[in-house]
Parts: structure tokens; sequence; C-alpha cells
């Protein structure tokens, strides 16, 4: 009698072990991860949840990051060919017209797509391979653009496009005469700037700046600070010794 009772419960306490919750420590689910689901399916749903949850948020090209790193030349390999192409293209842009920059680069970016492409279909017609189109893995990648990051790309901008308007017709309509009139100064010497070089010209300086100009301070900080300063402090003077002859900024200050 007490054989047949033991065997009666056995087959319920063997259940009961080999379907163990996945969410018990020791076993083998992972903790509050659809238990109802199997591990596969569960893992399945699991990440193409996060994935519709992620691919909803705008990825930015470049982080803060990566352009610190692009200028002060941390990869010099990547730098490198940033710096090389960009310039040869401002190059070519001074040399010869946008149109024919464009052309020309098109024409070179479609000679090596399609050498590829018959080169990759005659070595799978010699070796009688199917292994398809060679740029199969590009082709698949979904590159369109959610309604959902384009607004959030547009209200980015539109935040910068509004400050810019504030600040024109801050300048314009002279709300602060200091201000305006840096800007009437500035914009006297960009004269005398634009009558030596073009825009193009303008564009491959401040490449080189950009390029050279960090990596050189992060080199010499201490004594280009120190330089810096006393340069602040005498354009400081000058500036608070001309607000000083202005009626307008004088009785503002004694307000």
């Amino acid at each position: 009698m007490a054989e047949s009772s033991a065997a009666t419960q056995s087959p319920s306490i063997s259940s009961s072990s080999s379907g163990a919750d996945p969410s018990a420590p020791g076993s083998g689910g992972s903790p509050g991860a659809c238990p109802a689901l199997g591990a596969k399916s569960c893992g399945s749903s699991c990440a193409d949840s996060f994935v519709s949850s992620s691919s909803s948020q705008p990825v930015s090209l470049f982080s803060t990051s990566q352009v610190h790193d692009l200028i002060f030349w941390r990869d010099v390999k990547k730098t490198g060919f940033v710096f090389g192409t960009t310039l040869i293209m401002l190059l070519s842009l001074a040399a010869f017209s946008v149109i024919s920059v464009v052309s020309y680069l098109i024409l070179a970016l479609l000679s090596v797509t399609i050498s590829f492409r018959v080169y990759k279909s005659v070595i799978q017609a010699v070796q009688k391979s199917e292994e398809g189109h060679p740029f199969k893995a590009y082709l698949d990648v979904d590159i369109t653009l959610s309604s959902e990051a384009f607004h959030n790309y547009m209200n980015a901008a539109m935040v910068h496009v509004n400050r810019a308007l504030k600040l024109i017709i801050r300048l314009f309509l002279v709300e602060d005469l200091v201000d305006s009139l840096k800007l009437a100064v500035f914009m006297w010497l960009m004269t005398y700037v634009g009558a030596v070089f073009n825009g193009i010209t303008l564009l491959i300086l401040a490449e080189l700046l950009v390029f050279s100009v960090p990596i050189v301070y992060e080199k010499y900080k201490t004594q280009i600070d120190r330089y810096v300063g006393i340069v602040r402090d005498q354009t400081k003077s000058i500036v608070e010794k001309i607000q000083a002859k202005l009626p307008g900024i004088a009785k503002k200050k004694a307000e």
C-alpha cells in the first residue's frame, strides 16, 4: 500500500522538478524574462521589443567624443583619412566648378562599385559559386528615416534657427549698442578679408586651423594661456574705456 502511494506521488515530483520555474535561482531561464515562453522565443521577443523601442530614437552621426578624438588626432589613420579627403575636395572646388567636382566624385564612386561588381560576377562564374550580390549586406540595410526621428531633428534645428533669428534682430535693431558696433567692426574687417580671399580659400584655412590648432594648444597649453590672458586683459581695458566714453552706456551703468 505504501509502495503504490509512493508510485503515485513520484510522477508529480518528477514533473515539478523538470518543469522548474525559469525565474527561480539556479534555473536555466533569466529572472523575470517571459516565464510563459520558451528560452529561445523569450530571447527573440525581448530582443525584438528592445530593437523596436531603440529604433525610434534618433541616432546622431557623430558624438562629441568622436569629434574631439578626430580633431585631436587620437586615431591617426581615421583623422588623416578625413582630413585628406576633405582637403582634396576643397582644393578641387577651388580649381574647378562645383558641378565638375560632384560629377567626378560620382563617376569615381561608380567606377569602383561597377568594377567590383563585374569582378565578383566573373569570379563567381569561373568558380561556379552562388555567393550572390557582393553588396547584398549593404542593400538590405534599412536606411529609412522614421517620421518621429525626422520631427526630432527638425525640432532640434528649429531651436538653433529661432536663436539665430533673435540674435539677428537684436543686433540689427541695436538692442545693445556695443554688440551692434562689434558686428559693424567685424563686417568692416571682413570686407578686407573678402578682397584677398574667397569662400573656398577661407574654408581651406578653416580646416587647416581646425586640424592643427587644437593639437598645438594641447601641447603648449600653459604658454598659450598666459599670452591669451594678457591679450584678454588688454582688450577688456580698451572696451571699458570705449564704453565709458559712450553716454548711453555710461547712463545704463549708473542706473
